[in-house]
Parts: structure tokens; sequence; C-alpha cells
């Protein structure tokens, strides 16, 4: 009775590992995201377009908080069926919101830095990177910002911390959830962390420039001229290279 014991044992710890390995992983639900405006135009200039991997790392930062129903109901104005879409494309939504966010505020480049202008005896601050964030952010939020290591180096040298796109980006996904699922502050609102999503100001427009082609599930309907079967442009030229013959 023992042996057949330890055999069913031994199956259903076989089989449980067998259906461990077979569901799908995170990384394999993540879906290409579709491109916004100044990508699309970046491209047709000849510029470096928003890279695809960046998508991920956004994807990957968000809680489980971002892809419920304790988002705010502003998100419907961007994605009208939110709250009725899967996990999946709820990720791929937010990759294209931060997408849109990072090209309002530096234009995609994640080498920005800008010197604010400050009353006179007070430090000037910088905003930095694709989401034009601060050192301050690191201990507010927990961002891995190195203020010691990044003085030395030039204002926009890729190398620096805070300028580092993974960087940028996971603290990015930190302020917003703190101030939407933390604070249950509006996804939109005067007092947000970013001016781009204060609503009714010149920066705000901006932004929702960025926000007309979102992905098809959202059900948003729109009058953009943008294809939206689109994704980034890195995406097309990977899928060209495939194609070409050799």
């Amino acid at each position: 009775m023992r042996i057949c014991a330890s055999k069913t044992s031994l199956f259903i710890m076989s089989l449980v590992f067998f259906m461990e390995t077979a569901t799908p992983s995170h990384a394999q639900a993540i879906e290409p995201v579709p491109p916004t405006p100044i990508d699309m135009k970046k491209v047709e200039l000849g510029g470096t377009p928003w890279n695809p991997l960046w998508d991920q790392i956004i994807e990957k930062a968000l809680p489980p908080e971002m892809l419920s129903s304790q988002v705010p109901r502003g998100v419907r104005r961007f994605c009208p069926r939110f709250y009725e879409m899967g996990t999946t494309d709820k990720r791929t939504f937010w990759a294209y919101f931060f997408q849109a966010l990072a090209g309002a505020e530096a234009g995609l480049n994640p080498n920005t830095s800008v010197r604010h202008t400050e009353p006179e005896g007070v430090l000037a601050m910088r905003s930095e990177g694709l989401l034009q964030l601060s050192y301050k952010d690191q201990k507010r939020y927990g961002c891995d910002f190195n203020w010691q290591v990044d003085r030395v180096l030039k204002a926009n040298d890729p190398a620096k911390t805070i300028l580092q796109p993974k960087n940028n980006l996971e603290c990015g996904v930190k302020i917003l959830v703190n101030q939407t699922i933390v604070q249950r502050k509006p996804l939109l609102t005067r007092s947000g962390y970013w001016s781009t999503l204060q609503p009714d100001g010149p920066s705000y427009r901006v932004f929702a420039k960025q926000m007309t082609n979102p992905p098809a599930a959202c059900g948003l309907s729109t009058k953009s001229t943008i294809d939206k079967s689109a994704t980034t442009k890195s995406v097309q030229d990977d899928a060209n290279r495939d194609e070409t013959p050799k």
C-alpha cells in the first residue's frame, strides 16, 4: 500500500509540474503596441522611434491593481472598454499610455534632460529621461536612481541611471500607481505628477493628441489616420528583415 501511495504522489507531483510548465508565462502574454502619432512622425523624418522593448518593461512593471477595477474611471476617456478587456489587452493599453506620455514629455528621447529656471538662490532642478523625472523620486517612490554615480556624468549621458529607459519607465509606473491606486486620485488631475496629465492645460493637449491610436481592444472611435493594425516602427522593421530574401 505504501508503494502504491508513493507512486500516486509521484504522479500527482509530475502532473502539477507539467501543468505549471505548460502554462503561458507573463512574458508570452505581451502583444505588440500600436505607435503614437509622434512615433510615426519620427519615423517619417528619419528619427529614432520608440523601442518595443520599452513596452515590455512597462507591462512587466504593472502591479495587478493596474489591471483591475481599482483603476480610476477616467481611463475610459482613452480606453472605453478597459474594464471589459482581458489582462493582456490592459497591459498593452498601459504600454501605449506611457508611450504617449513619453512622447508629450520628452519627444520619445530617453536622453532628454531639461534644466528648470528657479528663483535666485534656489538650486535649479532637472527633469530627465523619457518621463521627465527627478532624483527626488528615488526616495519618494523607491526608484532606481543613483545621484552619487550620475553627478559626475554629463547631463545627457545615457549611462546616467535616471536616463536609462528601464529605470525611468519603472519609476513612472510607480508614480502613477501611487497617484491612482494608493492615493485614489483621478487619472487626470491638477494635483498629478505630470503637467501633461493635468486637464485643460496646453501640456495636456499635447498628450491627448498622442492618445488617438490606442489598442483596437479599447474600442475608441477616433478620426486618426494612423493604421490601427500597425505596430511600432521597430517591430515593422524586424518583420521586414525576416521577409527579405538573403
